[in-house]
């Protein structure tokens, strides 16, 4: 039997440099802690991040990619996000104040300078490229600071209790007030939610360019938006707490899916 009739067998050809490569599940990166842990003998600074992050990623149908804290610049947060499809800044620590212009407050965590200049990087980095990214909890109040907002240091001051912080790993749960036509309203379908918290401190003064998404009855602001982005949004509760609820990283893994599919 002649070989002539196995070449042109479509099965045996190599794939065209022209086709289209298939799209898989959108990567997701999130940022992690960089603090002491112990584990087994050993007790040493360590990168970490709570199971209840990645595992929301997944079950919304992305690739959870861990982004340690480490020495960064505008090029090495480039690289970085051309790996990624979409981005999460997570919760942790405070900001140093310094970075939005006031003295620390005696109840503001020690800075961990390392982490804020990694997440600005990247942050910045995704806005600059329209990369899609979901801010949690911290993740809010970076977004603010980083377009020239400011923060109140610590609520109880400001609000009078304890309530966004019950202290001791306890999430408090809050009503917020979601607004029309935004697209938190279009991802979540709600007039108003019940969502879990654990902040001290808050959105102060909006920077330029965000818009206010949700506020609870006494005006803390728990979600802005970034109007210019294809999906750009911040929360101040922590979504990852709400098992059953995937929405907001249903709503980021579907926008880095277009993402993908746009760069492919």
């Amino acid at each position: 039997m002649s070989d002539f009739k196995n070449v042109s067998d479509p099965a045996r050809q190599p794939a065209s440099r022209s086709a289209t490569p298939p799209v898989s599940r959108p990567v997701i990166g999130l940022t992690t802690y960089l603090e002491q842990a112990q584990t087994g003998v050993w007790n040493v600074p360590a990168s970490f991040l709570p199971r209840v992050y990645f595992d929301a990623v997944t079950r919304a149908g992305g690739i959870a990619v861990l982004l340690p804290p480490q020495p960064v610049d505008a090029a090495i947060a480039g690289r970085v996000l051309a790996g990624l499809d979409g981005l999460i800044i997570t919760g942790g620590k405070d900001i140093e104040p310094a970075r939005y212009g006031q003295a620390a407050h005696p109840a503001t965590d020690d800075p961990r300078v390392d982490r804020d200049a990694w997440e600005f990087a990247l942050l910045e980095g995704a806005i600059e490229l329209d990369l899609p990214f979901l801010g949690i909890c911290r993740g809010a109040q970076v977004l603010n600071v980083a377009l020239g907002g400011t923060l109140n240091q610590h609520l109880p001051d400001v609000v009078g209790t304890t309530t966004y912080q019950a202290g001791g790993g306890v999430f408090n749960t809050v009503d917020a007030r979601v607004e029309p036509g935004s697209r938190l309203h279009g991802l979540l379908a709600e007039d108003s939610v019940s969502v879990p918290v654990y902040h001290h401190q808050s959105i102060q003064q909006v920077a330029d360019g965000l818009a206010v998404t949700a506020r609870t009855e006494d005006g803390v602001i728990e979600a802005v938006e970034r109007v210019e982005s294809s999906f750009g949004v911040a929360v101040q509760w922590h979504p990852e707490q709400s098992e059953e609820d995937l929405r907001l990283f249903e709503g980021l893994v579907e926008a880095a899916r277009r993402y993908q599919e746009a760069r492919a």
